[in-house]
């Protein structure tokens, strides 16, 4: 698992759920990957740009229609089951490692 920073944020109308698609920047190891999100019951694209995320980095990419997702984005659900997502409360470089 590794902090990213979103650089970009995109609706995804070709996905089965209401979903965003994702750009995020894990720094010159890992450089930017993809990542389809269904986040949109408490995010919009726009807002995202410029957040801290976490997300785990080594599974295989999977084809989400005409999108590859790269990465998992990580969050908890809430009382109605949409996603939170989960970050990090201090500025840490793209790429850290969790621990």
């Amino acid at each position: 698992m590794r902090v990213g920073v979103v650089t970009d944020a995109q609706p995804f109308p070709e996905a089965h759920r209401p979903a965003l698609k994702l750009w995020i920047d894990f720094g010159p190891e890992l450089g930017t990957k993809r990542s389809s999100a269904q986040i949109t019951a408490h995010y919009a694209a726009r807002a995202l740009i410029g957040r801290r995320v976490i997300a785990v980095v080594n599974f295989a990419p999977k084809q989400i229609g005409p999108f590859v997702s790269e990465v998992l984005v990580l969050g908890a659900y809430d009382e109605r089951g949409e996603v939170v997502l989960l970050n990090v409360d201090q500025a840490v470089s793209p790429g850290s490692k969790i621990g």
